[in-house]
C-alpha cells in the first residue's frame, strides 16, 4: 500500500522508501508511523515467508521487522535505527527537540514505549484468546501466506502464533501476576488520556521520538486487537484519537511546546515508568557486568551479548513477577545516559528540575560501566 504521497515531480519511482512490516506488528508501527509524519514517500511490503527468506534474512542477517531499505539500496533494521538515519535525510520537523528537559523526556518516553509497554501489548494479545485468538491468528496466516487457501493461512498462523505466545512468561507476565499487570496498565492508560485532551501529541503539536516509541504497541495490539481495542474505545477516547492522528496520512507540522515546557499532566506517566521499569534497567546493568565477568566459556565467542541472560524480578502494583533479563534495553537507556551526560550549565540544571519531580532523580548521574553498540543488528559490550 502507499505509506505516503508520491513527490509531484513525477520522480516516485526514484524516492521511494520500501517498509517491510505487517500491520499488526508492534514495531513495524513505529516506523509507518514516522514516514508517514515525516511525508516521506513508502510503500508497504508484507513480510510473507517469501520476502523473509529472500530479502530480509539475507540483508539483515536477522529475522525481525521492520526492515527499511532507501531508494540508493540502503537497508536498516530496528526502528531507533531507522528513524536516526532517517532524520538526516529529513530534517525538517525533527523528531527530537533541541532543548535539554524535552529531549531528555522524549528519550526517556521512547524507551518506555519500546521496552516497557511490550509487556501490556502481549498480555492483552494472547491472554485474551476468546476474543483475539482467531483474529489474530488470520492476520499471521495473510503475512506469511498471501494468497493461499484459508485452511492452510490458519495453520501457518498457529504455528508462527504459538511461538510469540510463547514469549509471554519470558515477560514476565503470569496468572499471579495478570491483575497487577492489568492494573498498571488501566492507570497508565487514564493518564494518557488525561494528557491527551489536552495536548495533540506528548509534548506539543507534532510528535516527538517518544510519541513513536509509544505508538507501536498501542497502535498494533493495544487498538487494533479486538479486546485491548474495545477496552481503550470505551476507556480512553482521547488515547484512541492520539492513535488516529499518529497513524493518518497527514504529516505533522506543528511544533513542541514553547520554553522547553514539560506538560504537568505527563509526569504521572514518568513516575509509572521510574518506578516499574528504570530498577529493572538497574538490575539489568549489574547482571550484564556479572555474566561480562564471569566464566569465559559462557560468554560469545564474538563478544556479542546474548538476547537474554538469565532471569529477574520485577514489580508491578506491589505485585512480584519474574522475567528474563533482556539486555537490548540498556542499548536504548545508553541514549538517555549519554544525552544527560552531555549536558552542562543551565541545560543541565533544566533537565535536572524536571528529572527532580519523577522517580529517576540521580539515576542519570551515572553512565554504564560498560559501552554498547550495534552493529550488523547485533548489540556488543565493550570497556
Amino acid at each position: 500500500m502507499a505509506g505516503a504521497a508520491a513527490p509531484a515531480s513525477g520522480t516516485a519511482g526514484l524516492n521511494m522508501y520500501k517498509l517491510y512490516g505487517a500491520e499488526f506488528s508492534l514495531y513495524s508501527g513505529k516506523a509507518r508511523a514516522y514516514l508517514r509524519k515525516k511525508n516521506i514517500p513508502f510503500e508497504e511490503i508484507n513480510s510473507s515467508l517469501k520476502v523473509y527468506r529472500n530479502f530480509i534474512i539475507p540483508r539483515t542477517g536477522v529475522k525481525y521487522i521492520p526492515v527499511v531499505q532507501t531508494p540508493d539500496d540502503q537497508v536498516y533494521q530496528d526502528t531507533t535505527v531507522i528513524i536516526d538515519a532517517l532524520e538526516q535525510q529529513f530534517p525538517d520537523y525533527p523528531v527530537y527537540p533541541e532543548t535539554p528537559a524535552q529531549r531528555l523526556v522524549s528519550l526517556l518516553l521512547e524507551l518506555y514505549g519500546d521496552e516497557w509497554l511490550l509487556i501490556y501489548a502481549m498480555h492483552y494479545r494472547w491472554n485474551y484468546p476468546d476474543t483475539n485468538y482467531r483474529f489474530i491468528i488470520g492476520e499471521f496466516g495473510r503475512m506469511l501466506l498471501p494468497g493461499w487457501p484459508g485452511p492452510v493461512q490458519r495453520w501457518m498462523g498457529k504455528k508462527v502464533g504459538s511461538r510469540f505466545a510463547g514469549f509471554v512468561p519470558l515477560l514476565g507476565i503470569s496468572k499471579d501476576n495478570q491483575a497487577a499487570v492489568e492494573q498498571s496498565y488501566t492507570r497508565l492508560l487514564a493518564d494518557l488520556n488525561n494528557h491527551f485532551q489536552q495536548h495533540d501529541y506528548l509534548l506539543g503539536s507534532c510528535p516527538c521520538i517518544g510519541d513513536f516509541g509509544f505508538i507501536g504497541p498501542f497502535y498494533a495490539h493495544l487498538y487494533r486487537d479486538p479486546y485491548p481495542g474495545e477496552m481503550m474505545r470505551k476507556t480512553a477516547p482521547a488515547v484512541v484519537a492520539w492513535v488516529e492522528r499518529m497513524v493518518s496520512n497527514e504529516p505533522a507540522e506543528g511544533s513542541f511546546l514553547d520554553d522547553d515546557a514539560i506538560p504537568e499532566s505527563l509526569l504521572p506517566v514518568l513516575n509509572h515508568m521510574a518506578a516499574e521499569q528504570l530498577p529493572v534497567l538497574q538490575d539489568t546493568a549489574e547482571r550484564l557486568s556479572a555474566w561480562r565477568n564471569d566464566d569465559t566459556s559462557r560468554q560469545q565467542p564474538d563478544s556479542t551479548v546474548p538476547r537474554q541472560i538469565g532471569r529477574h524480578q520485577f514489580s508491578m502494583e506491589g505485585v512480584i513477577g519474574e522475567r528474563m533479563v533482556l539486555p537490548y534495553g540498556l542499548w536504548m537507556w545508553q541514549r538517555s545516559l549519554d544525552y544527560y551526560q552531555s549536558l552542562t550549565g543551565e541545560d543541565r540544571q533544566a533537565a535536572n528540575h524536571i528529572l527532580s519531580k519523577t522517580g529517576f532523580d540521580a539515576s542519570l548521574e551515572h553512565p554504564l560501566p560498560f559501552r554498547l553498540e550495534r552493529h550488523n543488528n547485533r548489540l556488543y559490550c565493550q570497556d
